[in-house]
Order: structure tokens, then C-alpha cells, then sequence
């Protein structure tokens, strides 16, 4: 059963991520659209902006991962 929990909850994750790597697509076309109007630093500032918040989920998932493996490491050293 922790396999299918395992398997639902990582496809779970992808199909999210494909929807805000959507959203960013979009968005950034529309400001590099607007850059000869508005100029060009608004546009690199919401871009980076962009990534930023792309990052952190991953970053998120690591630190709980890495937490997870730790916990689980030292569980089997005691069970030893």
C-alpha cells in the first residue's frame, strides 16, 4: 500500500508542476511582449522573479527528502 501512496502522491506532484510551468510560459510571453513599451527591466525582474518561485517547491522537496532518508537511516541503525 505505501507504494501505490509513493507512486499516486509523485504523479500527483508532476501534474501540478506541468500546470505552474504553464503559467510561467505564459506569463513571461506577455512580458516580453510589453518590454519595448514598459522597458526592459520589468520584465527581467518578473522573470527572475519566475524562477525563483520555480525553485522553492524543489528546494522544498529536497529538505523533506533529505529529512525522510535521515529519519529513516537512523531507525535501521537502531533496529541493528
Amino acid at each position: 500500500m505505501k507504494a501505490f501512496e509513493h507512486i499516486s502522491m509523485g504523479l500527483l506532484m508532476l501534474l501540478a508542476a506541468m500546470d505552474v510551468s504553464a503559467q510561467c510560459a505564459m506569463c513571461r510571453a506577455v512580458l516580453e511582449s510589453d518590454a519595448a513599451m514598459e522597458g526592459v527591466r520589468v520584465s527581467e525582474g518578473i522573470n527572475n522573479g519566475i524562477l525563483y518561485l520555480m525553485g522553492f517547491p524543489y528546494l522544498l522537496m529536497f529538505a523533506v527528502a533529505f529529512y525522510i532518508v535521515r529519519k529513516e537511516i537512523r531507525r535501521s541503525k537502531l533496529s541493528i
